[in-house]
């Protein structure tokens, strides 16, 4: 399967901040069809950098089917101003997950990231507390 466009819908979730956490990706291709789940444990870190790890988790298997034009969905205000350039990354341990989402961008013809509520954000957020749930 090979596709051009995809549409990445991202949480991260952690029990405690920090605490056990986990990342939730649904990866939809131009059409809005399904392609890809991820529902991963991460061990024990910040919710903030679960959201991270979700859009690195996203953007890898999107690039990996083919992608060339990547629009990112996320319930995190604070990682999309960061990579929107409206927020600084001030914390020392989101600084190398923000140049790794950097770095994986830049080789796109494409990117957007915008928040979207957490209530339009519900399949990736199951996948997310699935994981957890899991451990």
């Amino acid at each position: 399967m090979s596709i051009n466009k995809a549409t990445i819908y991202t949480d991260g979730a952690a029990r405690g901040n920090p605490g056990p956490a986990a990342i939730g990706v649904v990866i939809k291709d131009e059409t809005g069809k399904v392609v890809a789940t991820i529902a991963q444990c991460l061990g024990t870190t910040t919710n903030n950098q679960a959201e991270y790890r979700a859009i690195i988790a996203g953007l890898e298997k999107a690039i990996s089917l083919g992608a060339h034009q990547v629009i990112i969905k996320s319930d995190s205000e604070l990682v999309v101003k960061q990579l929107n350039g409206l927020y600084r990354v001030k914390h020392v341990a989101l600084r190398p997950l923000y140049l790794e989402v950097l770095r994986l961008t830049g080789a796109l013809e494409g990117f957007n990231i915008s928040y979207i509520p957490r209530t339009q954000n519900t399949a990736a957020d199951a996948l997310a507390n699935q994981a957890l749930d899991g451990l």
